[in-house]
């Protein structure tokens, strides 16, 4: 078992398979060795999770959907490699936060996802740049949604 996987294992996560796309679109483009994954947006048991950060739903209730986008995202990524250890790095993450005006904490929300790459792939692998953006919608009304790039082998 490799490292990844012993990690995913470690912290009870099953990766979910690549979810069917609800527009025209594919779920990942790899382009030479770096992945590029479509945004995902924050699910609960397979329905959109739809809240506004600094309405309808707190910060912590946001970092908790960026982590389940986390998942979704790592379930792609290895449909996408066939094996997470074949990720070199992750390179970026792009988070969106359907947020109210005044909210100004995207950037912790958008930790829960970061934080759980850390922990799947270590901090050499795992630690990425990134953006997190306050919209005032997303699709289906969704809190968050975050799409990824990752360089492969």
């Amino acid at each position: 078992m490799t490292p990844v996987a012993q990690r995913l294992q470690a912290l009870s996560i099953t990766l979910p398979p690549v979810a069917v796309p609800a527009a025209a679109y594919v779920p990942f483009v790899r382009s030479g060795n770096l992945v590029f994954i479509s945004g995902h947006i924050a699910r609960r048991e397979g329905k959109p999770l739809v809240g506004q950060l600094g309405a309808t739903l707190s910060t912590a209730e946001g970092q908790a959907a960026a982590r389940a986008v986390a998942v979704d995202l790592l379930g792609t990524l290895q449909a996408a490699v066939g094996d997470l250890a074949n990720v070199r790095r992750i390179v970026k993450l792009l988070s969106l936060v359907n947020s109210a005006p005044t909210f100004t904490e995207h950037h912790l929300v958008t930790n829960g996802c970061s934080e759980l790459l850390v922990a799947v792939f270590g901090a050499e692998v795992g630690a990425h740049a990134r953006s997190a953006f306050g919209v005032a919608q997303l699709p289906m009304g969704a809190c968050v949604e975050i799409e990824l790039i990752a360089e492969v082998q």
